[in-house]
């Protein structure tokens, strides 16, 4: 699997804050022997985001692309509207898993807007801000992950073995 992660701050952006999210991601990834071709980050704007998702994603070099940061309610928020813009078909259950996984330490939680979805034959996952938030979200839904990007490549396969 091809990956890409995409890490939202402000303050990063400006250098006023060191990425560490991205970077504990690309070593979780690497550990399930995910490559990540491509890292970067960017500030929390709106079209930046959009134009990024949707060039990577157009791009067809990635089966998944990763975002972290953005994903609550504060103004400068805006990771799951810039994915909804793009995204063909949303899937809920990534973002329900990792909320109510998350409420298990933080209720929190629940303010999170984090989506998932698919644009041409890529994966989009939108992930917390915080090293640990992303790590442990990313893990909640890995078990989905490699079956969700077969299914989106084409693989016609029967999900569940027939009785």
């Amino acid at each position: 699997m091809k990956a890409a992660i995409l890490t939202l701050s402000d303050k990063g952006a400006r250098g006023e804050r060191e990425d560490r999210s991205g970077p504990a991601l690309e070593k979780w990834l690497g550990e399930r022997g995910v490559t990540v071709l491509h890292t970067e980050l960017v500030p929390d704007e709106l079209d930046i985001i959009y134009v990024k998702l949707e060039g990577w994603a157009d791009s067809g070099a990635f089966d998944l692309i990763l975002t972290t940061g953005g994903t609550g309610v504060s103004p400068r928020d805006v990771t799951p509207d810039a994915t909804r813009k793009i995204v063909e078909k949303e899937i809920p259950g990534f973002g329900e898993v990792m909320r109510r996984v998350s409420m298990e330490k933080t209720p929190h939680a629940m303010i999170s807007r984090a989506i998932a979805g698919i644009r041409n034959r890529t994966l989009i996952i939108n992930l917390p801000g915080s090293p640990g938030g992303a790590v442990e979200n990313l893990d909640a839904v890995w078990g989905a992950v490699p079956h969700a990007v077969a299914k989106i490549k084409g693989d016609q396969s029967d999900c569940v073995a027939p009785a």
